[in-house]
């Protein structure tokens, strides 16, 4: 099941990147009447800002789609206002149905799954509907078991429920290529519909207050019906652990974790029944703490500015002296909002600063520490620096840090969910990003931009130990990192390491470590693995910018995806800044636990 209901967009707020554009109706019909070589043709004569803004005037024609949207949701309300109205309740439209959906402040995806399973659970124990939870192949979604002969029982349990709160019920099917639909679980005609089905798909669709975030089927509960054979019970699909259990197997009670590596150790999740097989840890399970350490810096500080004024020395080039880089957009605010929706697993978040706190920022928030650059550099004397080479080669001295950890820069954010396994394996191992960039040729000059001269320094040491030649940059993803491997570093190139550190500003001597050395050395000393991530990276001095951020808003579909600036200039900020706010609102509109403003 697709995570549909994630990419529906209601109450659009103003200033907000529009929809879309390369899916309304007048993009769609201009692609079917012009041939490829005309469009290929246009494309070459015209330049990306003229293309941009006729898009945007297609976008801005009015679609007969919403408007029906609309007015169903609005005879959907009419209809069932105990379901759709009051406190607590809201109609959503979903890829252009109506949805009724439940409305909560603080709504994610590891809440929308542990509500629906709750809601599955409570359903069958009030009926005395025997089952136990099974952990499926999908960690986005619960799955609950039931005897086939209990199937007639367990329907109306769960009919009954979903007419106390708006509930929906769908056959998931891997083989049928198209995304089922879900049907009110509230009509009878939808139990009837799915009453022969293997396994049905409830799910009760979560929402923000502002309808700009709505989470559907793909956290919804799965319930499968096992068949009998003998003392046995039969799963119809695998589920990678045990297709069948004995009937006499008495239930046992496991932390929610156990049924998927969204849920973060140490849950307050109460514990579900379950059997003997699913009771055990797996192989692939990661049962070890991952931090997350971000880097901050407000440049818009007068202490901070005076400081950096009063450092004495030039950075070696221009693009490593913008201001741009700097430039304070709230991306942390974003960026820790994304976190918390989509890597909740992460058991504490370290803010290494320069003695800056963003003023929003919840400093007594749980699971938050905030660190400051004297903590982690042990000369002094290489303080204040503005380097974040230098700062980022300190990142293993946070004190109470976790062996594995992942190191985020704050214009990198978590566009879906994400579990450790996507980052780490089980036995340890880290994973890294390669970018299809590759390093330029050539010794380090003056001439490079500050990754260049780094990735080579870090390729003539790589050379050096290994006799490899490394080619590729790395993705700006999180990086997943091992603070051992990083002592290791420290200590087997102590001449470069300790240059890097000492750098004020950017050098062209420095080394990139956590980014790039860290991923090559581990990868050649036995400890880290090549990854895959989806993955988007958007500069936001782009002429397409405003298109780009619409697509990724309306589609959703990468787990990790970068905003970066390093060469804007002044004049082109505050209308970058609107839009990449606006963009970041309307993505993560729910706020996270470090913020001081949320609603309680």
């Amino acid at each position: 099941m697709g995570d549909t209901a994630q990419r529906t967009r209601t109450n659009r707020p103003a200033g907000a990147p529009p929809r879309d554009i390369d899916r309304t109706w007048p993009v769609r019909l201009y692609r079917r009447l012009l041939p490829v070589r005309l469009r290929r043709a246009l494309v070459a004569r015209t330049s990306p800002q003229a293309r941009a803004r006729v898009k945007g005037h297609f976008a801005a024609v009015p679609s007969v789609r919403p408007l029906a949207a609309s007015v169903r949701a609005a005879c959907l309300a009419h209809r069932r206002p105990g379901l759709c109205t009051g406190p607590g309740r809201g109609v959503r439209i979903v890829r252009g149905v109506p949805k009724a959906a439940v409305v909560r402040p603080d709504v994610s995806p590891l809440r929308a799954r542990a509500a629906n399973a709750a809601a599955v659970r409570g359903a069958l124990d009030g009926a005395g509907v025997d089952y136990f939870c099974v952990r499926g192949r999908s960690d986005s979604s619960a799955v609950v078991a039931v005897a086939a002969e209990d199937r007639a029982a367990a329907h109306r349990a769960l009919e009954r429920a979903c007419r106390e709160a708006p509930g929906y019920v769908c056959v998931p099917d891997a083989r049928w290529r198209r995304r089922r639909a879900t049907r009110p679980g509230f009509t009878r005609a939808a139990w009837r519909a799915v009453g022969r089905a293997d396994v049905i798909r409830m799910t009760w669709y979560h929402s923000d207050p502002t309808g700009r975030l709505t989470l559907g089927p793909k956290y919804g509960c799965d319930v499968e019906f096992w068949s009998a054979d003998g003392d046995r019970l039969v799963a119809p699909r695998a589920n990678g652990t045990a297709e069948e259990v004995f009937r006499s197997d008495p239930p046992v009670p496991v932390p929610e974790e156990r049924m998927s590596a969204l849920v973060p150790a140490g849950s307050p999740l109460p514990r579900v029944r379950t059997r003997t097989a699913f009771a055990r840890p797996a192989p692939e399970d990661i049962r070890f703490p991952v931090d997350a350490v971000y880097t901050w810096v407000d440049g818009s500080d007068p202490l901070w500015l005076r400081r950096r004024a009063a450092c004495t020395g030039e950075a070696y080039h221009e693009e490593a002296a913008n201001a741009a880089r700097y430039l304070d957009r709230e991306e942390l605010r974003y960026s820790l909002r994304s976190l918390s929706q989509y890597a909740p697993w992460i058991r504490t978040v370290h803010l290494v600063t320069d003695e800056q706190v963003p003023a929003w920022l919840d400093t007594s928030a749980p699971g938050l520490r905030i660190v400051s650059h004297k903590e982690i550099f042990s000369d002094p004397g290489l303080l204040p620096t503005f380097n974040s080479h230098a700062i980022e080669s300190q990142l293993h001295h946070v004190d109470g840090l976790s062996e594995h950890f992942l190191y985020v820069n704050d214009d990198v954010f978590w566009g879906g969910i994400t579990v450790p396994q996507d980052f780490f394996l089980a036995n340890g191992l880290t994973k890294f990003f390669p970018s299809p960039v590759l390093i330029p040729p050539g010794p380090p000059s003056p001439e490079d931009v500050p990754v260049a001269a780094a990735g080579k320094n870090n390729r003539a040491l790589v050379e050096e130990v290994f006799g490899t030649m490394i080619s590729h940059k790395m993705k700006h993803t999180p990086h997943a990192l091992r603070r051992s491997v990083l002592y290791e570093i420290e200590e087997r190139f102590p001449e470069p390491h300790r240059a890097t550190a000492s750098h004020r500003l950017r050098s062209v001597d420095d080394l990139s470590i956590v980014s790039s050395l860290h991923h090559y050395y581990a990868f050649h000393t036995a400890r880290a693995v090549p990854g895959h991530l989806r993955y988007a990276y958007l500069d936001v001095s782009h002429p397409a910018l405003a298109a780009r951020l619409a697509t990724l808003l309306a589609r959703r579909d990468r787990q990790v995806f970068c905003l970066n600036d390093t060469v804007s200039e002044a004049r082109e900020q505050p209308a970058q800044q609107a839009l990449t706010t606006s963009f970041l609102d309307a993505y993560f509109p729910v706020p996270s636990p470090y913020e001081r403003d949320r609603p309680r």
